[in-house]
């Protein structure tokens, strides 16, 4: 694809020379083409620019210099994993509203018959409560309205209950999918891992049992330098190497460990009943199998070169609540990034940093 940008951007004169960073080039590319800055476009100019993906490539070509978002949006659903998990989400929920809605609608009429049946039945019982004024013919009367009307609620009844077994197997259905949105909502698309939000939700839980607290260990893993790897290969590679020390973090704990995806190229591992030492060791073997990773690009054959991973270990008992474990784990992870990487730190064993203010120079590539 062709696409053509300025030397300048419209707004501050960024310049788009050689020297120029990709994700200004997006920007300007982006903005030339009146495409909004939403983070799946990006990802779809990401792709162009970084020319690993031909075949996005020649289909943006064809949607001209002024796409639709609505034509994107189909390249990102094509094209992207998430986006397309999003949408059959959306497509769960959608079903779902639907279905109860039918189900609700079903009650409702027979809430309405319901009532009318108990008005006929009140009416009647006030009636004969006037006995002077009851007659053989009015008895009569009501007779045959009571009856009638008897007779035509026990049939609605049994068209309500044959409707509601006509549903059974679609609100079964509605059950399974519910269930599955469920889970996905909890799923990182990419690597099948739980995502943040399950992770917070656990996080939560640590400090609601004592012993928990005495026996959980937080750790967080990080891959060494993956902006680089991203911005050198392309996301598909960035993506391949994620997936791959997904599954080497997940293979490496017992089953009722808790492994989650908590951001890009982040994974956190919450242990329970476990010791400081137990919670290292795991750590280590994650390191050590990564290390021995190595990542190339199907595309380019190119070796993206050694894959390494740092680690920040802190026990539950050292920090007073979730968000505060969490900073804790992080700055170990951020003194293994200082340390020269490709290393393990537990919290424990750092000096007081309360003074050292600056631990976030770091950066966690």
């Amino acid at each position: 694809m062709n696409i053509q940008v300025s030397s300048t951007s419209g707004q501050g004169g960024a310049p788009t020379g050689p020297g120029s960073d990709i994700a200004t080039k997006i920007a300007l590319a982006m903005r030339a083409m009146g495409v909004a800055g939403l983070p799946r476009n990006y990802e779809i100019f990401y792709e162009v620019f970084a020319g690993t993906n031909p075949d996005l490539n020649a289909e943006l070509g064809t949607l001209g210099n002024r796409p639709r978002q609505e034509d994107l949006d189909r390249l990102s659903i094509k094209y992207f994993v998430q986006a397309s998990n999003q949408v059959f989400v959306e497509g769960i929920r959608d079903q779902i509203a639907g279905k109860v809605e039918e189900v609700m609608v079903l009650f409702e009429k027979e809430r309405v018959q319901l009532e009318r049946y108990g008005s006929i039945l009140n009416q009647t019982s006030d009636g004969l409560r006037q006995r002077n004024l009851v007659t053989q013919e009015i008895l009569q009367r009501i007779s045959t309205i009571m009856s009638a009307a008897t007779d035509s609620k026990i049939e609605q009844g049994k068209q309500f209950v044959t409707s509601i077994a006509d549903k059974s197997a679609e609100l079964e259905e509605v059950k399974t999918k519910l269930e599955e949105y469920k889970k996905l909502a909890d799923t990182d698309p990419l690597t099948q891992l739980y995502n943040r939000r399950a992770f917070d939700k656990v996080m939560a839980c640590v400090y609601d049992d004592r012993k928990k607290v005495m026996y959980t260990s937080l750790v967080i893993v990080d891959i060494d330098r993956f902006k680089q790897i991203n911005d050198r290969f392309g996301h598909p590679v960035g993506d391949k190497i994620i997936q791959r020390v997904a599954g080497i973090v997940q293979s490496a704990v017992p089953d009722e460990v808790f492994v989650a995806r908590t951001g890009g190229e982040e994974f956190a591992i919450i242990i329970e009943e476990t010791t400081e030492e137990a919670a290292h060791d795991l750590a280590e073997t994650v390191r050590k199998t990564v290390e021995k990773l190595a990542a190339t690009s199907n595309g380019t054959g190119l070796s993206s070169g050694s894959i390494t991973v740092s680690a920040g270990i802190c026990m539950a008992a050292h920090a007073d609540s979730a968000d505060d474990l969490y900073v804790k784990a992080d700055r170990a992870l951020y003194v293994s990034k200082a340390n020269g990487r490709n290393r393990c730190t537990r919290f424990s064993e750092l000096p007081d940093m309360k003074s050292a203010k600056g631990w976030r120079i770091y950066s966690r590539d």
